[in-house]
């Protein structure tokens, strides 16, 4: 039977909003999970207590937000369209049907000048806590990778410049101690850049050229497989085993996970002294960060890292390293002795050209024209050994395939559900405060799932006793 719906869009009625939002829904847990009071705490200092018009409540502003990276909205404009018509928006933010919503600019300009970075650190922490506080954050093992964000910037507005080049964060530490092994070798220690300031030498400073964005210089050029190539921001993130994000250091994009690093897990050993394992792929998988890692007590989990070198040639691997005598036996048993150590912390061993002239293996070991074989050895592959003995501990093998279900499932839903592929914003800064919000909406989500579980788990289980495990004694 065919029946035709009345449209009746003028009908006025009056009815309660809390009873049009299910008690199931997310927002109705994040409210249960946590007291948005204590923003009024984190933000009161922004504010003039006795001068001035009251202002829009500072909550409703952060539940703006969080509606947004929740669901994934492109734009606070189109937030605060969603939130006019959405009664659960309306309810999480405290507003009737009919009662005027803050304009988009206003929330725009706030979280633009009043809110710092300051301000949102604090906000991140203030959940973080919260998850601490209930149990469920375990930072014994620490997740950590970085994953690129798309930034607002054209490709095709971009220039050309010469920029000094950064000198590395361990630069010093690694310096002393590659004079200390020339000298434990009859060598004449290295020029430092500080020995070339004191004695007034003009020395040229190392420039690379780089590609920088005119609307947005802040970001970097990043390599999408071989041929597509695009601004970005990366967001380098640690998590614990449970997917909470634990912090994030944002980066331009064209800056490498084991650059990065350094700076995080100084944030992490801060925030979290209980942190026993740091796992991380093998773009971490480096001489200085095994060294960081391991000297401050905690162990690296970094995966298989297939050896470089040509095809047709021996392997890297095949030269064994004699600590005893101080020299490398290459696959033909001949001895590689001891030349220098470079400035990248390398040490030389290199070949008796009259042996290698005459070996049937030349072509497999080099083309040097002087039939040389030189073979490098750095003054920290005693902590990659180590390394490569905790990767094959059963127990750290196989904590590394969590990595699936813990920092890769959190890019996964960022990217996927909220909106974490493409920035709308422009500079380090805003970029910065952005991604802390979104992991922050990230982990209030987890954790209002989370307690609404574990509320639900013992009412459960007691009608569980109560209506069958009569039946299942008296069967």
């Amino acid at each position: 039977m065919l029946r035709e719906n009345k449209a009746e869009r003028n009908q006025m009625e009056f009815f309660c909003i809390d009873s049009f939002v299910p008690q199931d829904h997310l927002l109705r847990k994040i409210e249960d999970a946590v007291d948005f009071s204590m923003l009024y705490e984190i933000v009161g200092e922004l504010y003039c207590h006795n001068n001035g018009r009251p202002s829009v409540d500072p909550v409703v502003l952060f539940k703006i937000v969080f509606i947004q990276h929740l669901y994934g909205i492109p734009s606070l404009r189109r937030t605060c369209e969603e939130i006019k018509m959405n009664v659960a928006y309306r309810w999480f933010l405290g507003y009737l049907m009919n009662e005027q919503l803050p304009h988009f600019s206003t929330v725009s300009h706030n979280f633009k000048h009043r809110f710092t970075e300051e301000t949102i650190n604090k906000v991140f922490e203030w959940i973080l806590r919260e998850v601490e506080k209930h149990g469920y954050l375990s930072p014994e093992a620490v997740f950590v990778d970085g994953t690129h964000i798309k930034a607002n910037a054209n490709m095709h507005k971009a220039v050309k410049r010469a920029i000094p080049d950064a000198a590395k964060e361990y630069e010093k530490q690694l310096m002393e101690e590659i004079n200390a092994d020339r000298e434990a070798h009859g060598k004449k220690p290295l020029k430092t850049h500080d020995d070339d300031d004191q004695n007034g030498s003009n020395q040229p400073v190392a420039e690379k050229i780089i590609t920088e964005s005119t609307t947005d210089p802040d970001c970097g050029v990043f390599h999408k497989g071989e041929h597509k190539k695009c601004f970005a921001y990366e967001a380098h993130t640690a998590c614990d085993k449970y997917g909470y994000v634990m912090d994030v250091e944002v980066t331009a994009g064209n800056i490498h996970d084991s650059v990065a690093f350094p700076a995080l897990y100084r944030k992490l050993l801060k925030r979290f002294p209980g942190i026993e394992k740091i796992v991380a792929d093998a773009g971490y998988k480096v001489p200085y960060l095994a060294k960081l890692i391991i000297d401050s007590g905690r162990i690296p989990v970094f995966p298989y890292k297939r050896p470089m070198g040509k095809d047709g040639f021996f392997r890297p691997y095949e030269y064994i390293f004699d600590e005893y005598y101080d020299c490398i036996l290459c696959p033909e048993d001949h001895v590689l002795n001891y030349s220098t150590t470079n400035r990248n912390g390398y040490r030389e061993y290199k070949s008796n050209p009259c042996i290698c002239e005459n070996c049937p293996s030349i072509g497999k070991c080099t083309h040097s024209r002087n039939y040389q074989k030189v073979v490098t050895w750095h003054i920290w592959s005693d902590y990659m050994e180590l390394v490569e003995d905790y990767r094959h501990t059963p127990e750290y093998k196989e904590l590394y395939t969590h990595r699936k279900e813990t920092i890769e499932r959190v890019f996964a839903d960022a990217k996927e559900k909220h909106g974490m592929r493409y920035t709308p914003y422009r500079g380090l800064a805003q970029v910065t405060k952005w991604v802390r919000l979104k992991f922050a909406a990230l982990n209030l989500k987890k954790l209002a799932i989370h307690l609404r579980k574990d509320c639900q788990s013992p009412l459960i289980y007691a009608v569980f006793i109560r209506f069958w495990v009569p039946e299942l004694i008296f069967a």
